[in-house]
């Protein structure tokens, strides 16, 4: 009877292949594939509920004033961790506030 990890990496293994192989039959032409986009977020929204200018929103969260900028006016998105962090930001922003203090 095989162990638990060893079904497990077996399991990683096959699907791997299975997904390699979507890339290639999607690369060659022959199936599309759905691509998936995360949905924008409002950062400005998130700074102005805060009820703070971008200055101050930068210092008090430790993002940099310029990113805030360029998500604001819709040069860029912020990547997977920065919109992590400004969910967090949005609901808690207190909280997240109290803790980045007490650093």
């Amino acid at each position: 009877m095989p162990r638990k990890s060893q079904s497990k990496k077996t399991t990683f293994g096959t699907d791997l292949i299975e997904d390699m192989n979507l890339v290639l039959a999607h690369r060659r032409g022959k199936i599309e594939l759905e691509q998936v986009w995360p949905k924008p977020i409002d950062v400005k929204a998130i700074r102005k509920r805060a009820k703070m200018s971008q200055a101050e929103f930068s210092r008090a969260y430790g993002i940099s004033k310029r990113a805030l900028q360029e998500w604001e006016q819709g040069g860029r998105q912020p990547d997977s961790a920065a919109r992590a962090y400004l969910t967090v930001i949005a609901k808690e922003p207190a909280v997240v506030r109290r803790a980045l203090s007490s650093e």
